[in-house]
This record gives C-alpha cells, sequence and structure tokens, in this order.
C-alpha cells in the first residue's frame, strides 16, 4: 500500500490519482486512529494528552511504512524506478531503513539523472521533516558524504 519510493511509477491517469489518494487518505487516518487507540501520546502543555502527538510502536515496528504514508498523505511524491532498467524516472522522496541504524529511517530526494532532483533536495527535504516532526518524529536534515542532503528520522526520545 504504502510508496517507499523506490517501486515502479503508477500506472494510469486522473481517476486512478484520485483512487490512490483516497487509499492513502483512509490508511493515514487509520494509522492516526491507531494512536489514538494506544495512547502513547504526550501533554499538550493544555494540561490534556494529545494521542497524536508521536508514533504508536506499530509505526515504531515499521518505520519505513509509517513514514512514507505520512510523506505520501502530504501530498509530497514519491521517486520510482523502472522495473526494466532499474533507472529512475520520477522525482521525490525515498524512504530507506539505515542498515548500523536499528530504529532508524532516512528520507532522501531522488530523480532521474540530469533531472534536477539535486537543486530541489533543500527545499523538498525541509518539507519532509517538517511534515514529520509535525507528526512527533524527530527528523534531522544532514548532509552526506557525496554532499547530498537526506533526513534521518527517528522516534522522539522518551520523555519528550
Amino acid at each position: 500500500m504504502y510508496d517507499d519510493g523506490d517501486g515502479p511509477p503508477r500506472p494510469g491517469g486522473e481517476r486512478e490519482a484520485r483512487a490512490r489518494a483516497a487509499e492513502v487518505r483512509v490508511a493515514f487516518e487509520g494509522m492516526l486512529q491507531i494512536r489514538r487507540l494506544t495512547g502513547t501520546g504526550t501533554g499538550t502543555g493544555t494540561g490534556t494528552a494529545d494521542p497524536e502527538a508521536v508514533p504508536a510502536p506499530w509505526e515504531r515496528g515499521r518505520m519505513v511504512r509509517a513514514v512514507a504514508l505520512a510523506l505520501e498523505a502530504a501530498g509530497i511524491a514519491p521517486s520510482a524506478v523502472d522495473a526494466d532498467s532499474g533507472r529512475r524516472v520520477a522525482t521525490g522522496y525515498r524512504v530507506a531503513g539505515v542498515p548500523d541504524e536499528p530504529g532508524t529511517v532516512s528520507v532522501e530526494w531522488l530523480g532521474p539523472h540530469g533531472g534536477g532532483a539535486a537543486g530541489e533536495e533543500e527545499g523538498a527535504l525541509a518539507d519532509c521533516a517538517r511534515v514529520l516532526r509535525r507528526l512527533g518524529w524527530d527528523a534531522l536534515v544532514y548532509r552526506g558524504r557525496n554532499r547530498r542532503r537526506f533526513v534521518e528520522v527517528r522516534p522522539p526520545h522518551p520523555g519528550c
């Protein structure tokens, strides 16, 4: 259901796009409902707990899926890869686990070679980080060894 940005492009036209948007809305609302039911939220400063303020255990156990769903629900497009050639064919986010750091995922902004993704990445990744922070994730933008930026995403620290 989720789109981590490493799959094939979505087929179809406007009708399929509307159907996908509806699926994403339902899935995202389901994720928020899980947060409400598990009651893992933190205080809002008003004396009440906000159950939607932090990721639920379900999300923490499936971070790639949860982060990708949050980004797509916010209207941020995923990247895509051609199934036959393996070449990137659409510009957007890609969410991946960080092998050396369990409980951490990275969000990159990728696109076809020469398609301008590198020039868009600073603003696009800042948008991704804002969306994720609003949903209670710790999301920081870094610059990697290759000078390309990425967002490192983790669950909030206990007590936050």
